[in-house]
């Protein structure tokens, strides 16, 4: 992360301080790197189901979100069992929960 750029704790506590004023509940399941940590999204749509994104950016440096499973939803068993392997792979990454049936989530950046 550059200079120019927030610290992911800050960046990260903001937008789920967004959600919970929004009504909507989001929580940090695993804290990263107060620095420069990756985001890993878990969006929980309930009976719906939950979709995984991880931060990443595009080819011109803007932000966005790589979905896990093609970007379909699936079970919260399988989706916890992605992310457990993400953990396992990256120490600094950041987890954040957030509970929407819409899927809506305060983050900026649109799907790569």
């Amino acid at each position: 992360m550059s200079d120019a750029r927030l610290k992911a704790e800050f960046w990260i506590m903001a937008n789920v301080r967004r959600c919970n004023d929004a009504g909507v509940p989001a929580l940090i399941v695993r804290r990263g790197d107060n620095q420069g940590g990756t985001l890993l999204l878990k969006l929980n749509q309930f009976d719906l189901g939950c979709k995984v994104l991880t931060q990443a950016r595009d080819i011109d440096g803007a932000a966005g979100w790589l979905a896990a499973f093609s970007g379909t939803l699936v079970a919260e068993t399988e989706a916890d069992q992605y992310i457990a392997r993400a953990m396992a792979r990256d120490p600094d990454l950041w987890v954040v929960e957030i509970e929407s049936r819409d899927g809506w989530h305060p983050f900026e950046g649109k799907e790569l």
